[in-house]
């Protein structure tokens, strides 16, 4: 259920006064008087923050006739994403280069004001909120919420807008918003409500298969492999538990690859890689089973070392570094066990290697 769904406060005369009953109405009447549209998303956007930013503005754009843009707030690096970006042509603006105008307003899609895991000016006039995480986010005052925390994707909401308005979809677009909801619903349990599967099932014919396969089979660089191998030799198990140093990320969406790799270890249920990239330790999180609260455990154990969100059984965060110096790596990485063992309930023990160091040896050796 969502927590709120478009205040009345917002509704404005026009085209969609007459329908109000309807999400997407009431998210367009609220914009009637706007000049232009800003789309923004949380750090390292993904995919389904990038088909949620495309699929809006080009509801806005035909409904309403307004220009709408889209914005990258950090790096996208991940090579599924990189390609999902180049392949659907998708024009993105660094968040740190917009210069906002008077008339424009703010959408923000796949996350929520202040917490933490955004770069978005606190002093643009935020609209909308529309989201799927179950996140403390700030909400108060904001014109039009629709969070829905029982869906598995924000491209799902998204993709209910543009049915309820039976607007034509390019393939283009249609790929994006397939590939969005694709990516939440990975991994078992499937956590996909009904609302997802009609998505999936209205966008699949729409979509471009040649450009899906595209992007779900993007090349990898040698970097990839490096880090996998980094990822594997230090991995540690603490009963149903896997952590993963990685002591330097290429980039930081690779603590989430190594994560959906290890996850998938039949003796544990938990899978976390804590990487360093620049000044950062970069942390990822996943849950075997339902009823994790990866989010939810992932923020008590960060707390104010940094920031941490995401959802039942996925999750991501940041801890800053006063210094990269190794020892000071290794201290930080010692607390952040410590908290997380706590966290899940396991007794503080030595890890066992997930890849005995006498079989590395021999590996090196032959």
């Amino acid at each position: 259920m969502s927590r709120r769904i478009g205040d009345s406060a917002a509704l404005k005369t026009g085209k969609y006064r007459s329908s109000l009953t309807r999400r997407s109405d009431r998210f367009l009447a609220g914009l009637a008087d706007t000049g232009s549209v800003t789309f923004v998303s949380h750090v390292y956007p993904d995919p389904d923050s990038l088909g949620s930013m495309l699929g809006l503005a080009h509801l806005v754009e035909t409904c309403l006739g307004k220009p709408a843009r889209l914005t990258r707030d950090g790096l996208i690096s991940r090579a599924e994403n990189r390609a999902m970006v180049e392949l659907l042509d998708i024009d993105l603006a660094p968040i740190e280069e917009i210069v906002w105008a008077e008339d424009e307003v703010v959408v923000m899609v796949d996350s929520q004001p202040n917490t933490g895991r955004h770069s978005h000016d606190p002093d643009m006039s935020l609209y909308a909120v529309i989201d799927h995480h179950d996140t403390p986010g700030d909400l108060e005052g904001i014109p039009y919420v629709d969070v829905r925390d029982g869906l598995g994707a924000t491209c799902s909401i998204v993709s209910s807008y543009l049915m309820e308005q039976d607007i034509p979809l390019p393939p283009r677009l249609a790929t994006g918003l397939l590939y969005g909801i694709e990516t939440e619903l990975t991994g078992y349990p499937r956590d996909a409500s009904s609302l997802d599967d009609s998505a999936l099932l209205y966008l699949y014919p729409l979509a471009d298969k040649d450009l899906l396969a595209q992007i779900r089979n993007a090349r990898l660089p040698q970097s990839y492999f490096e880090c996998i191998l980094q990822a594997l030799q230090s991995s540690f198990i603490y009963d149903r538990l896997i952590i993963s140093w990685v002591n330097e990320l290429y980039q930081p969406e690779l603590a989430a690859e190594v994560v959906d790799f290890l996850i998938r270890f039949e003796e544990v249920d938990w899978a976390v890689c804590a990487g360093v990239f620049q000044d950062q330790l970069i942390l990822s999180a996943r849950a075997a089973k339902r009823g994790a609260r990866a989010g939810e455990v992932l923020r008590q154990v960060v707390g104010k070392l940094g920031r941490a969100g995401g959802h039942d059984r996925r999750a991501g965060g940041t801890i800053s570094l006063d210094s990269i110096a190794p020892s000071a790596i290794e201290e930080m990485q010692g607390e952040f066990r410590r908290r997380l063992l706590k966290a899940l309930h396991i007794e503080e023990c030595r890890g066992q290697r997930l890849v005995p160091l006498k079989e590395m040896l021999q590996n090196l050796q032959s």
